[in-house]
């Protein structure tokens, strides 16, 4: 049966097939059915970890869509759904930088405001929340 044949029945297109099928490793793992279980629970249960990392991150101010999609690669290694939402992610994203850099100055200047004060908005509220300052008296 060709590699292609055996992704497509086990539902691993992946992101790394081709250095995959080049390195052998998975081939080696395929033939071991307790040892390729393994491996696609530690693949799921690693990127998934790692998307809940990223999406608890998500409001604050920091890397926590990058994290999501670092863990939505792992998992895309080992399953094709994951493949597919990292595919829509980027299309999304990408449409977003083109819609974005076509506005005009002034609406990107506005969309930049509400991004800063929804980050200022979210830092205030940890620290008020975590060390109990205070930012408006009363």
């Amino acid at each position: 049966m060709s590699t292609d044949q055996d992704r497509r029945e086990d539902d691993e297109p992946g992101l790394l097939d081709e250095a995959a099928d080049r390195l052998g490793f998975r081939a080696r793992i395929k033939r071991n059915p307790a040892l390729a279980l393994a491996y696609r629970l530690a693949v799921g249960i690693v990127g998934g970890l790692i998307v809940l990392l990223g999406l608890a991150l998500v409001p604050l101010p920091g890397p926590g869509w990058l994290i999501v999609f670092l863990g939505l690669g792992i998992l895309a290694t080992e399953f094709a759904w994951a493949e597919r939402l990292l595919d829509f992610g980027r299309r999304t994203l990408r449409s977003w930088l083109h819609w974005l850099g076509r506005q005009h100055l002034a609406v990107r200047g506005l969309i930049s405001l509400a991004t800063l004060a929804f980050v200022v908005g979210v830092v205030a509220l940890t620290l008020h929340l975590s060390v109990g300052l205070p930012f408006v008296s009363g």
